[in-house]
């Protein structure tokens, strides 16, 4: 088995080997996607603050997903080095590591979501609706996240093996799950309560929990070269600062998201509560482009960290190379969507004339950034997959918070809301200049030395 596995990761075309390892995770996550989109969509028949409401709710949704998805980076970089390496014992011992951190993970937003919902709204406006709309949706999906912390964790240990094929499964079926309770939830269909914007909450965390359990099964069941035998088990501090060490940076960059988006939403709020949703609105239909991205980020992680393990230089480079074209033309083919159907994206958010009025040249001016993002993400996973994941920590910190939230608040000072929207164009440009230059360093310092 483990012959069969360095086979793959080592010897099948490189093409052929990363859309194997990639297209699963690409789909699954376009259905993801999907399902986010769905949620607005269905929240915005409610009332246009409900879709606020939820809009507002995505830094701390991004911040679980920033931790859960950030330790699963570190401990997959880890794991296949260390199957490229053939040190089985410590693959074993990295994946009962992870389960420890995945419960932990849980434990913290279990606390937030009882004493901090309700202060994480009031903090921000005083509109009653989007207040309670919004502290029953974060309460909900924070204290029954125990399902996307085990997903995010158990799929990334199949990825690391190489079984890509059966996330897009995992992924695939909690979306699904959470697209069909979505309407039945929300609106009273079928003989159940009609929950409103709770319904959505109790959909999204009922598709994680069945994903949550499938991914665990089939760990069980199909993937053989991790044995994760809990009984016993005493947590080892120096593989878990290892693991941290690669994902903190992940778990950083992702939340400085968080960051990012609270700030965005202040500063939109002082234009309108529509200005925000537009903003929620644009989150949820980038996903659809830049999903796929992160998709083939995480299947070429893998087969790079295999590759450096197994001294490989050939293949590491290749990999790098076909990574940054793939990526390169899917996000020019979002820029192509948002270009020229920026109104048909936003009337299916029920979008109203006020609504299209800021969000059709919101969607227009903020996709420009789109292939220059490629770049950066795809460059990404050369970073963490080589153990240097704080060279994108550093390139998030700067896009985010030292370039973009000071060009937004600047602009927003003319008084005019399509000028912030400039901000995302000119924050890519900076960080696109510091990413060559770690690219640089980082082919200099190891690649090179392969």
């Amino acid at each position: 088995m483990e012959q069969t596995r360095e086979n793959k990761m080592g010897s099948m075309p490189l093409g052929k080997l990363i859309i194997t390892m990639s297209l699963p995770i690409m789909i699954s996550m376009l259905v993801q996607a999907l399902y986010n989109v769905v949620d607005s969509i269905f929240v915005a028949r409610i009332s246009e603050n409900a879709l606020t409401a939820v809009s507002m709710a995505f830094p701390i949704q991004n911040l679980m997903i920033a931790i859960g998805s950030g330790t699963a980076v570190g401990v997959n970089a880890l794991l296949s080095r260390a199957l490229g390496a053939k040190q089985f014992e410590r693959v074993n011992k990295i994946a009962e590591n992870a389960v420890l951190l995945t419960i932990v993970s849980y434990i913290l937003f279990l606390l937030i979501g009882i004493f901090g919902a309700r202060p994480f709204f009031t903090v921000q406006t005083d509109i009653g609706e989007i207040v309670e709309c919004g502290t029953s949706y974060l309460t909900i999906c924070c204290c029954l996240s125990m399902g996307i912390f085990f997903q995010l964790m158990f799929e990334r240990l199949l990825q690391s093996t190489g079984k890509t094929f059966y996330t897009m499964i995992t992924q695939g079926t909690g979306a699904i799950i959470n697209i069909i309770l979505d309407p039945i939830l929300i609106f009273g269909m079928f003989g159940m309560p009609k929950m409103g914007v709770a319904g959505a909450a109790a959909a999204t965390v009922a598709g994680q929990t069945v994903a949550g359990i499938m991914a665990i099964w089939l760990n069980h069941k199909k993937n053989v070269e991790v044995n994760i035998q809990m009984k016993g088990f005493r947590p080892d501090g120096g593989l878990i600062l290892e693991i941290y060490k690669i994902g903190i940076p992940s778990v950083i960059m992702m939340a400085i998201g968080s960051v990012m988006t609270f700030g965005m939403n202040q500063i939109l709020l002082g234009f309108s509560a529509t200005a925000t949703a537009v903003f929620g609105v644009y989150f949820k239909l980038q996903s659809f482009i830049f999903m796929p991205v992160f998709g083939l980020n995480n299947g070429i992680i893998p087969v790079i960290a295999y590759n450096y393990g197994a001294g490989n230089r050939k293949r590491v480079t290749g990999s790098v190379k076909l990574g940054l074209c793939y990526a390169v033309v899917i996000m020019v083919c979002g820029l192509i969507l948002f270009q020229t159907l920026p109104e048909q994206l936003l009337l299916l958010f029920d979008a109203s004339e006020n609504m299209l009025a800021i969000g059709v040249p919101a969607l227009r001016i903020i996709s420009i950034h789109f292939p220059l993002a490629a770049f950066g993400i795809a460059c990404g996973s050369v970073f963490q997959a080589l153990g240097n994941a704080t060279y994108s920590m550093i390139i998030s910190i700067v896009r985010q918070l030292v370039a973009l939230l000071p060009a937004a608040w600047l602009l927003a000072l003319a008084g005019n809301v399509s000028l912030v929207w400039w901000a995302f164009p000119i924050s890519e440009c900076v960080s696109a200049v510091m990413t060559a230059v770690f690219l640089i360093r980082i082919n200099r310092k190891i690649i090179s030395g392969i």
